[in-house]
């Protein structure tokens, strides 16, 4: 891929971010009921996931909500932008509502049980998806990847390939999953003496966050040659500041997700791996614990969605244009 094309790249993709950010944000602010048709006695379903600028979860969302309104009922959807407080407050208004069941990944996930147990003792039932929440008891059923498991994925491809290495590592600490990724890929490399992590940075797991700190991480002299990622959102972010400082090709790039982005990245040769999630699957399982739970049958509390790991060598049989 030659310069100029690049940067074209990765001027065009910034902007599509951009506006796929304004776009979302008003829908799912809105507060607009989606649903088509509703039988008589319908439910309200109350929809909070951490952030609408991640494809991941409108691929997640598209499931449950065609579930939704395939049993005539009625949704209600809130996008709390990464802010903890704001979620709370939407939640608690969702309350106010009525909802019956609250569907929602957690912007932070010891900061959003208090609101959680207000929500049961209304008789909310309560399906947490993606990254869990501090107290489990407060979730009917916690649905995610394996994220611990996509860390050690991860760590396992790199310790392949590479002996001796200079890391830094991209964090989202308010998010259970981004902990529990990190946790994996570190304790996986833990053993290597000469496997060093060098500095960690935290992005919230966003493109327009790791970009900059990538690039101050450069410019004050950080010596690495490997970044790990706990999501590809930040991966896309870390391989443009890469780019611009003339360095991607000196440091190996490794994410999570899956998404389209990475694995166009992977196959150009400007990323080295990346860990598969499936957001459908997941979808599909909340939208059946979803109803599950109404009808009153038992769910199970607990459920991880495997993951695979995305290389050079598989990556064209994944796909570069969609999301598993």
């Amino acid at each position: 891929m030659g310069v100029r094309y690049r940067r074209i790249f990765w001027t065009l993709l910034l902007l599509i971010n951009m506006a796929v950010v304004s776009v979302v944000g008003y829908l799912h602010v809105s507060g607009k009921d989606f649903s088509v048709s509703q039988k008589e006695n319908s439910h309200l379903i109350g929809l909070s996931y951490m952030t609408m600028n991640n494809e991941f979860y409108k691929i997640m969302s598209e499931e449950i909500n065609a579930r939704i309104e395939a049993e005539g009922d009625r949704m209600v959807m809130r996008d709390p932008a990464l802010d903890v407080e704001r979620q709370i407050t939407q939640i608690e208004e969702m309350l106010t509502m009525g909802i019956d069941v609250l569907v929602l990944t957690p912007v932070d996930s010891e900061k959003i049980v208090d609101v959680l147990r207000k929500a049961k003792k209304q008789g909310v039932y309560i399906v947490v998806l993606d990254t869990g929440v501090s107290d489990q008891t407060v979730a009917d059923c916690t649905i995610t990847s394996d994220n611990y498991g996509a860390g050690v994925a991860v760590g396992e491809y790199f310790l392949s390939k590479k002996q001796q290495a200079r890391v830094v590592v991209m964090t989202h600490q308010a998010a259970q999953s981004g902990r529990n990724r990190v946790q994996g890929f570190l304790d996986t490399v833990a053993g290597s003496e000469d496997i060093k992590i060098v500095k960690s940075i935290e992005c919230e797991g966003q493109t327009e966050i790791a970009m900059p700190g990538m690039r101050s991480a450069i410019e004050t002299g950080t010596d690495f040659d490997t970044v790990f990622c706990l999501n590809d959102l930040a991966t896309v972010g870390v391989i443009a500041a890469l780019e611009e400082k003339g360095m991607l090709d000196k440091v190996g790039v490794y994410g999570v997700d899956g998404s389209p982005d990475a694995k166009a990245l992977i196959h150009e040769g400007m990323m080295q791996a990346t860990v598969a999630q499936f957001p459908s699957e997941i979808g599909k399982t909340a939208a059946e614990n979803i109803y599950r739970l109404l009808e009153g049958e038992p769910v199970e509390k607990m459920t991880r969605i495997p993951v695979r790991l995305v290389d050079k060598e598989n990556v064209d049989s994944f796909g570069t244009d969609r999301w598993q």
